[in-house]
């Protein structure tokens, strides 16, 4: 067999190959402990939408000054937004602090 043409071939299987390949799908969803009902509701809606995709979501609440003393509300809202997406998606790893975030990652649910 000619060189160039097993490399050509090779080439092509390669590229079929990588088209379908999957990234590993992890979107991101930043909150703040002041956020306002209807806020909270519209990033619900995108997470449930990301989770309906296929991909899991980093939601993430950040601190600042005087936030960081009082971390049990972040986690209040958290805990809450979890809630509301137990039907798409389950918890992979519950809110934790990191630093002046507290981190919750979301994985769609298997059906």
């Amino acid at each position: 067999m000619d060189y160039g043409k097993y490399k050509y071939e090779q080439a092509k299987r390669e590229r079929e190959a990588h088209k379908k390949s999957k990234s590993s799908g992890l979107k991101g969803m930043r909150l703040s402990p002041k956020i306002g009902e209807h806020d909270l509701r519209v990033k619900t809606r995108a997470v449930i939408g990301f989770l309906k995709d296929g991909d899991k979501v980093r939601v993430s609440m950040w601190f600042r000054g005087r936030e960081m003393a009082h971390p049990h509300v972040g986690e209040q809202i958290l805990r809450r937004m979890a809630q509301e997406l137990a039907e798409v998606g389950v918890i992979e790893r519950h809110p934790l602090m990191e630093g002046r975030n507290m981190i919750m990652i979301v994985a769609p649910k298997r059906t």
